[in-house]
């Protein structure tokens, strides 16, 4: 298969969660799917073929297929761009049906998602200890103003809001134990936040349910944050913008368009840029 090599929410020309893209006149069989995941080594690998007046979509990580991938979805934007020009594409997922616009800026990409439906509810507090327990934090690093929560945007994460860029600077923890929490929760990742304003957020996101033990750039994960400050009534003015990946050395930038009914699509965007045709 030719496998596109794509970085999304790029910070300009660095930066960026690498994606594999494959686009193909059929969607390979899983197994193969997940083989060519496991050899690309990204946190996810799109695959997508032709389908109606639309695409079909799976995504999967080395180990797993995943119901939704928002950067692997912004690459697929920029490789659907790159064939076809500047355009909005139907996408049908395993759980949902979706949209893509894509269009070229300069050099490079620009991509514009929008999520599956979104939800949220709060995290038992037998949960949010054990996920405190996990990252070695203590109840006291948790920001009161953003509790911890199960939130849904397409797949399943747990988010935990901390009151200090320091202590998320800090986070660590063991990938297996990690990886045996969220596969018997069922939670694709772990959202940790950080409120630098109202509508600027650092985040970090640990995907040990997928092999990985930190993704630089989760559009799913944002999507579903987003979601949960609208059902909270944070005041995100309409919007809000991410910083991912700065403390492993990968800054990503992700923007969110909120709007106002409760559980409807959230937009996110970002900037893609072709890394090689491997």
């Amino acid at each position: 298969m030719d496998v596109l090599r794509i970085a999304a929410f790029s910070d300009g020309n660095t930066g960026g969660n690498p994606a594999g893209v494959v686009l193909g006149d059929v969607l390979p069989d899983a197994a193969d799917m997940q083989r060519v995941a496991a050899e690309v080594g990204f946190s996810e690998t799109a695959f997508a073929a032709p389908a109606g007046d639309g695409w079909r979509v799976r995504y999967f990580s080395p180990e797993s297929e995943v119901p939704f991938c928002g950067h692997a979805t912004i690459a697929l934007g920029a490789a659907l761009v790159r064939k076809f020009g500047d355009g909005i594409f139907k996408l049908t997922l395993n759980q949902a049906d979706i949209t893509v616009e894509g269009f070229r800026d300069g050099a490079n990409f620009a991509a514009a998602l929008q999520s599956p439906p979104t939800r949220s509810r709060q995290a038992s507090s037998e949960l949010a200890g054990e996920a405190l327990a996990l990252f070695g934090y203590q109840p006291s690093h948790l920001d009161p103003a953003i509790p911890p929560a199960l939130i849904h945007g397409g797949a399943d994460h747990l988010v935990l809001a901390l009151k200090s860029r320091e202590a998320l600077a800090a986070m660590a923890y063991d990938l297996k134990q990690g990886q045996a929490f969220m596969r018997r929760e069922g939670l694709v990742t772990i959202l940790l936040a950080y409120a630098d304003t109202p509508r600027l957020f650092h985040t970090r996101n640990p995907f040990a349910s997928g092999g990985v033990y930190e993704d630089p750039a989760t559009g799913a994960a944002t999507a579903a944050f987003a979601g949960y400050l609208r059902d909270l009534g944070w005041p995100h003015g309409g919007a809000i913008d991410i910083v991912q990946g700065e403390d492993m050395g990968m800054r990503s930038r992700l923007h969110a368009d909120i709007p106002p009914a409760p559980g409807s699509s959230i937009r996110v965007s970002g900037a893609a840029r072709l890394m090689d045709e491997g």
